[in-house]
């Protein structure tokens, strides 16, 4: 029976010895891959082996090589068991270092609460929905028609200027001085939404318009954005009487007090006649910083819808008549809370709006 040379089967047992010694000591899976490129790789002390095969006997070459292999075999076997349970005890470590204590208090989460210019613009729609108005809307971007046109503003009225409006401009509108039907904004006013209803509906009408409009204006009491909500009415025999019962009772709902309003005339382009609207102060009984002295807070403005806007919009005003009005709604939450700047309103300071939940 042929039989390996002793020296080298010596010189094997001794690199398997020392090899898996050095892997029951590894610590991490970086250790184990250095160990594995240190014996195991093309350079590795056991492939350096298989280069002295050539000067054994023939007969041992075979015998030798499959020696070689038997412990490359035996090495890759002890590594991978050894990867498993360093991999075990990571695992055990992790579930450790990362279980729950269930017993504790859990982490409390802030409970986050309504815009006050969202939770007034809700307090309003409620408010005249029971009084039966229906909810209308339309697109915050507008054409000059029903922006100004419908509404009884010509071109050169002052709202027409650029410092006042948002036009747009696109590959697919064409604005031009000349044809102010080419031209597109961002809304002004929520008048719109009523123009548009007027065209697609007959009276007797009854709708209220709430959304966002756009101005170029910023300053305590003015934002680019804001909100406003108009109201319409129309419908034969309708009267200022009409007008006034309407705003009184909403007024009296929404400050939950009973307030005494008073109608101041006024100009309007779409309504006539026009009127604004005051209340008795919400803060003072005698004058105060608010209501400079007056006693009296402007809320809104208000009128008759003048017969211009019922041709512009197909409605006989020989038959018909109605009233419109429009409130900011900024400006409503702001003497409902007490605020002093409309800009804190969209700061994103948690702070304040946490102070008006």
């Amino acid at each position: 029976m042929i039989s390996m040379d002793i020296q080298f089967e010596s010189s094997l047992q001794a690199i398997l010895a020392k090899a898996l010694g050095d892997v029951a000591q590894a610590t991490n899976p970086s250790e184990l891959e250095q160990l594995r490129v240190h014996y195991l790789g093309k350079k590795g002390e056991l492939t350096q082996q298989l280069k002295q095969i050539g000067s054994l006997p023939p007969e041992q070459r075979p015998l030798f090589g499959d020696r070689v292999n038997q412990v490359k075999a035996e090495l890759a076997g002890a590594l991978n068991e050894r990867k498993i349970a360093l991999d075990s005890l990571a695992l055990e470590a992790s579930i450790a270092r990362e279980s729950i204590d269930v017993s504790l208090a859990g982490r409390g989460k802030a409970t986050g609460g309504i815009h006050p210019v969202t939770r007034t613009m809700q307090r309003i729609e409620d408010i005249f929905v029971a009084m039966g108005f229906g909810v209308a809307e339309g697109p915050e971007i507008e054409d000059d028609f029903h922006n100004f046109e419908a509404l009884n503003i010509p071109a050169e009225h002052p709202a027409r200027a650029m410092h006042d409006t948002f036009y747009v401009d696109s590959s697919h509108i064409k604005k031009t001085a000349n044809n102010a039907h080419e031209s597109h904004l961002l809304r002004t006013h929520t008048s719109p939404v009523q123009a548009r209803f007027m065209l697609d509906s007959k009276p007797p009408i009854n709708i209220i318009a709430p959304g966002r409009v756009y101005r170029c204006d910023s300053d305590v009491t003015h934002t680019p954005m804001f909100h406003q909500v108009e109201g319409l009415m129309v419908d034969e025999g309708i009267s200022f009487a009409d007008l006034k019962g309407v705003l009184t009772s909403f007024l009296q709902q929404f400050f939950e007090a009973d307030l005494s309003i008073r109608l101041r005339p006024s100009y309007f382009p779409f309504t006539e006649p026009s009127a604004e609207v005051d209340i008795s102060c919400v803060f003072c009984t005698k004058g105060c910083r608010i209501c400079k002295h007056t006693g009296w807070i402007e809320v809104l403005g208000s009128g008759m819808v003048h017969p211009e806007v019922f041709r512009h919009v197909g409605i006989d005003s020989e038959k018909y008549t109605g009233f419109a009005f429009g409130l900011g709604v900024e400006r409503l939450t702001m003497l409902r809370y007490g605020v002093d700047d409309l800009r804190l309103f969209f700061d994103n300071d948690l702070g304040f709006l946490e102070q008006l939940q």
